[in-house]
């Protein structure tokens, strides 16, 4: 089964998520393994201290490398040749996405490091990770959220681990567009209801019409996707209608 080590400062934190909800469920089925390390058991000395101020000068605190390597090379082995992947969650790292989810989905066994404090010393990202991923543009306090972040949308891909067969399939981004509207019941709640197409019991029609919004739900919202895609010429005739429709209704606003 895939396996994914999270080696972090805060264990709690982590281990509050993956033991709820799909998570917690696909483990006792036996589809997942999610094993959480605290990295300060690996820290020497009596105060098991695991960051230091930084040479140079400077505000904040780094993380020793030496309670890193440890942790790491406790669990996962001292030879590098014969470890799984070892991802850094850094800000510097290369953007997440669906399409690098699906690639680790690939992967059997992964390692996660998660960050915290001004960062990490340079000597664990030289000589300790293979990878580094970021989460976004954007500063977290710690790695723990993108770590399980990545575990998350990772796990969710493997066979099994979802209800529905296809519902990873059908999710935003996964096709390379946004997902199309979702409604349940009642048909009709404070006058607002339900499109007529999803009450028809024409499955033809309804996936037609969910194509059709999660075209236009990505052309409003996130263009810049559409780039990206090989669409069909059905496709490109919707788009072409829906472009006239939006300068039209520009117009009429203007």
């Amino acid at each position: 089964m895939p396996r994914y080590d999270l080696f972090t400062l805060f264990p709690a934190i982590c281990q509050a998520y993956v033991q709820e909800s799909i998570l917690k469920r696909a483990q006792a089925a036996g589809l997942l393994d999610i094993q959480v390390h605290n990295i300060r058991d690996y820290a020497g000395g009596k105060h098991n201290v695991t960051d230091d101020l930084p040479y140079g000068g400077g505000g904040g605190m780094v993380m020793k490398p030496e309670p890193v390597f440890a942790a790491v090379e406790a669990v996962l082995g001292a030879d590098p040749a014969a470890r799984p992947p070892v991802i850094l969650l850094t800000p510097q790292g290369r953007p997440f996405s669906q399409r690098v989810a699906e690639a680790l989905a690939a992967v059997p066994h992964f390692a996660l490091i998660c960050g915290r404090y001004e960062g990490f010393d340079e000597r664990i990202r030289q000589y300790l990770a293979t990878a580094e991923i970021s989460l976004g543009d954007f500063v977290l306090t710690g790695g723990e959220l993108a770590a399980l972040a990545v575990v998350d949308a990772v796990a969710r891909l493997q066979p099994g681990v979802l209800g529905d067969p296809t519902g990873a399939q059908d999710d935003s981004h996964a096709s390379g567009l946004l997902e199309y509207p979702h409604y349940t019941r009642p048909p009709e709640f404070r006058g607002w209801g339900v499109p007529a197409v999803l009450l028809s019991g024409d499955h033809a029609r309804i996936e037609r019409w969910r194509r059709e919004e999660s075209l236009r739900r990505t052309f409003l919202r996130r263009p810049d996707l559409l780039l990206k895609l090989d669409l069909s010429e059905a496709d490109k005739r919707y788009l072409s209608r829906l472009a006239e429709e939006v300068a039209q209704q520009r117009a009429a606003a203007s």
